[in-house]
């Protein structure tokens, strides 16, 4: 088979590099590593994709459906087939049988042509990011090209290992003292659960949305896809290069469809508790999360919902380069990430650092003072930035002045190239966080609360032993997606680390160069942990994809 000549040794590679952890990545972070003609061509297909009808010849579609506006100004004017699910659900059941006898390797490889295909147009993917998501374009490039497409190809590499887990046959053979031995034949095939849903988000539609579609789709499943109604472009690109790929290789094309939306249809609701939807895939809100969780009885949920994400700060021996390191990782995207951190949990008493002693005051006036100085130039600050994605993040940042003393006030950036983009600098807000002050308190109801966006609490605290406390029990009840922490202390190292260990939450300690708690690479972090409220399922590990099929035994006599 070609595809496997082109592409098993990638899946080779994807394999070892699951297994020692060590960095790698097939796919170019750099713009100019896909041609010289690469930027204007991914600029133009995706100009020519606006004010279009986006054909799919998918079946069952009853209507077309739209009204994506991009977080920087422009209409898209795209619109997109609306499903009568009634016909599309069977009409994607049956190529199934022939999906799945396949078998692992064919399936890999199929996802991983799909997914050569989707790099090879990053550049028009990353548009279709900027302008559904407000992530700046550097940034959707990256992280909704490369990295996205590494999350894929990781989550493909743990589907293929999983299942060839078990042999594909065996011959069993019993011995029966003096009688002729008990001998079978035996084979094992995996099997798909059924057809999964995936249920886009709006800031990482493909970043958050590739490592459940290629996991379903490795594991034997036909992928529906659901993209939130104000990103559905880059998820749509997706179903229609792997659409012409499945055709191609000789499979049944709606093993992969789209399901639009009409305005105030909430149907993700209504395909969530349908009998053939055996997988669902959500990332966004805790609320629906929590409903999929409690409702969707038939099928297996894999969920990332909110968190409120803590950096614990003891003690730093670079105090420079905690405060640098803190203030990219506020500002980055607009702190519109399930993993930028919201709580700094700082002893009122102050900290030890290699400039002398800092008080609560002078950390929060500093770390005030290297945000503000990051973003001090606007044309930096719009890179760093993006676009708000939606009004609501711009009214929680408009209301997080009034929740306490403003130690950094957010700011206005205008974007010349875009003027209609909404563009503001994260707000720090000074919050007490004594133990007098946990049961009941305002300040407790804010800060244990997730705030989304471009807002974070310097919570003051006690001592870092109470900090401890008060991390134990924002990741037991509200959950993180990441926890940080600064110190110089052996034993309260080991004490942070333990409260991460009890409570499942990924760390990263003593972070002060050119990594950030807010970023994971693909093949060697795990994003999520599956273990407190934040999540259950860790992006990506065996437990992602090893129940997205069971595995069926026929036995033969010998």
């Amino acid at each position: 088979m070609q595809l496997t000549e082109t592409h098993r040794p990638t899946l080779d590679q994807a394999l070892e590099a699951i297994r020692t952890r060590a960095y790698w990545s097939p796919h170019p972070e750099h713009p100019k590593a896909y041609g010289e003609s690469a930027p204007a061509d991914g600029l133009a297909a995706f100009e020519a994709l606006r004010g279009t009808r986006f054909e799919l010849d998918q079946p069952g579609t009853d209507g077309w459906t739209g009204g994506e506006v991009s977080p920087y100004g422009p209409e898209l004017g795209i619109e997109y087939p609306h499903p009568d699910i009634d016909v599309l659900l069977p009409a994607m059941s049956a190529g199934t049988a022939a999906w799945r006898k396949a078998g692992p390797e064919t399936r890999a490889m199929v996802c991983l042509e799909i997914l050569a295909r989707i790099s090879a147009r990053t550049h028009e993917f990353a548009h279709a990011v900027m302008h559904t998501s407000g992530q700046a374009f550097m940034m959707a490039f990256q992280a909704g090209g490369p990295h996205a497409q590494d999350r894929g190809l990781e989550a493909v590499a743990y589907a293929y290992a999983e299942q060839v887990r078990t042999p594909a046959a065996a011959e069993w053979s019993k011995p029966q003292g003096k009688r002729d031995p008990l001998e079978l034949r035996k084979t094992f095939t995996t099997a798909g659960r059924g057809i999964a849903l995936l249920i886009g988000c709006n800031t990482f539609p493909t970043w958050n949305g590739y490592p459940g579609l290629f996991a379903s789709l490795a594991t034997g499943n036909p992928v529906l896809v659901k993209p939130h109604p104000r990103a559905v472009l880059p998820l749509a690109l997706t179903v229609r290069v792997a659409r012409e790929v499945l055709a191609e290789a000789g499979f049944d094309p709606n093993l992969m469809c789209l399901a639009t939306e009409e305005p105030g249809e909430g149907i993700a609701k209504i395909l969530a508790v349908r009998p053939e939807i055996k997988i669902i895939d959500y990332t966004g809100s805790t609320a629906f999360g929590d409903w999929l969780e409690a409702n969707a009885r038939q099928a297996q949920v894999y969920t990332e919902k909110a968190g409120v994400n803590t950096v614990v700060v003891d003690s730093t021996d670079n105090y420079k380069g905690m405060l640098s390191n803190l203030a990219f990782s506020l500002s980055l995207y607009s702190g519109q990430m399930c993993t930028t951190p919201q709580n700094l949990l700082i002893p009122r008493d102050g900290i030890t650092t290699d400039a002398g002693h800092k008080s609560y005051d002078e950390v929060v006036t500093d770390l005030a003072a290297s945000v503000g100085g990051l973003l001090g130039d606007d044309a930096r600050a719009n890179a760093l930035l993006g676009a708000l994605v939606n009004p609501d993040v711009k009214a929680r940042l408009d209301s997080a002045a009034g929740l306490g003393e403003v130690a950094l006030p957010s700011r206005k950036i205008a974007n010349p190239e875009f003027p209609d983009a909404v563009v503001r600098t994260p707000v720090i807000v000074k919050l007490d966080g004594a133990r007098k002050f946990w049961e009941g308190s305002d300040a407790e109801a804010v800060y244990l609360s997730e705030c989304f966006g471009p807002v974070s609490f310097a919570v003051a605290v006690d001592s870092t032993a109470d900090g401890l406390e008060l991390l134990r029990r924002t990741v037991r009840e509200k959950g993180a997606m990441t926890v940080g922490a600064y110190t110089t202390s052996q034993e309260a190292e080991r004490a942070i680390e333990d409260v991460c260990l009890d409570e499942s939450a990924q760390l990263s300690l003593n972070l002060t160069g050119g990594v950030y708690v807010n970023q994971t690479a693909a093949f060697s972090d795990f994003h999520g942990s599956g273990g407190n409220p934040a999540a259950n399922a860790a992006l990506c590990d065996g437990a992602f994809v090893s129940n997205r099929f069971r595995v069926v035994e026929v036995r033969r006599q010998a």
